[in-house]
C-alpha cells in the first residue's frame, strides 16, 4: 500500500501535463498552454461545473496543481483556497495568480487531513486526486468534514469499466503517470459507494476521446485517424457508461 510520503515525493517530481508545452516552466507561455490543453482535453468540465456560479463564496481546491481550475472560480469571483501536497505544485499555482492578478490562498497540506475548521466551505474540488491519495476514503470523509451543510463537493475518478482502460491493455501503451505510488480505478458502483456519506450524489462519465498529443509513431496515428473518430460516431447513450473519467456532483 502507497504511503502519503511517496505519494508527496512523486507528484513533487511530476508536472502534470509537463509534456505537452515547450514553454519554459512558471512562464506565462507555460501556464498558457496548460489552460488551453486542459480543457481543451477535458472540454466537458466547462459544461458541468458552473465556475462562475461562486461567487462571493468559499471555494477550495484538493489537489490545486499549477491553479488551473482554481483561478477559473477565482475569475468567477470566488474566494478560493488552494491546496496540494507537493510544493512543487504550490509554488507554480502562486506564480500562476500572481501572473494573472489574481487573489486565492495557498497552502502545502495532506487531502487526508485538511488543515480547515468543520464547515469551512461552500464548494469542495477535487478533480483528479481521489485516485493517486493513499486512502481515498479518508480524503473523501475530509472534504465532506469541512463542507458547510447544504455545500457542494466535486470529484473526479478514473473508470476502470472504460474504453481508455481497455484500449491501453489491447494496445499495450501505458496509461499517464501509471508508475504513481497510488494509481486507482472504480466502477460507478464502487465510486458511488465511496461518498455513500453525502445526502445526494449523482455521478456523470465522461471524457471520450479525443485527438492525443502525447502519443506518437503508428499506435498513436492509428489512435487520432480511425479510433477517435469512429467512438465518437457511436450513439452516445450506447456508450457513456464507457467515459473514462467519472464526475460525482456530490450535496452535503
Amino acid at each position: 500500500m502507497a504511503t502519503i510520503d511517496a505519494v508527496r515525493e512523486y507528484w513533487n517530481r511530476h508536472i502534470h501535463d509537463l509534456e505537452i508545452t515547450q514553454q519554459p516552466v512558471g512562464s506565462r507561455g507555460f501556464f498558457d498552454d496548460l489552460d488551453q490543453y486542459h480543457f481543451e482535453k477535458l472540454h466537458h468540465l466547462l459544461h458541468l461545473v458552473d465556475f462562475d456560479g461562486w461567487r462571493g463564496r468559499r471555494v477550495v481546491e484538493v489537489g490545486c496543481g499549477a491553479g488551473v481550475d482554481l483561478a477559473r472560480f477565482a475569475k468567477g469571483g470566488a474566494e478560493v483556497t488552494g491546496i496540494d501536497l507537493a510544493s512543487s505544485a504550490i509554488d507554480l499555482a502562486r506564480a500562476n495568480f500572481e501572473q494573472q492578478g489574481l487573489r486565492g490562498r495557498f497552502q502545502v497540506a495532506n487531502g487526508e487531513q485538511l488543515p480547515f475548521a468543520d464547515a469551512s466551505f461552500d464548494l469542495v474540488y477535487a478533480h483528479g486526486v481521489v485516485q493517486y491519495t493513499a486512502d481515498p476514503q479518508r480524503l473523501v470523509n475530509e472534504c465532506r468534514r469541512v463542507l458547510k451543510p447544504g455545500g457542494e463537493a466535486v470529484f473526479q475518478v478514473y473508470n476502470r469499466i472504460s474504453w481508455l482502460n481497455a484500449l491501453s491493455k489491447l494496445m499495450k501503451v501505458g496509461l499517464e503517470h501509471e508508475d504513481a505510488p497510488a494509481i486507482l480505478k472504480f466502477s460507478i458502483g464502487e465510486f458511488r459507494a465511496l461518498l455513500s456519506g453525502f445526502r445526494e450524489v449523482r455521478i456523470v462519465p465522461e471524457r471520450f476521446p479525443v485527438k492525443s498529443r502525447l502519443h506518437g509513431g503508428w499506435k498513436g496515428a492509428l489512435y487520432n485517424s480511425v479510433f477517435v473518430g469512429t467512438f465518437n460516431a457511436l450513439p452516445r447513450p450506447i456508450v457513456r457508461r464507457f467515459g473514462w473519467h467519472l464526475l460525482a456532483f456530490c450535496k452535503k
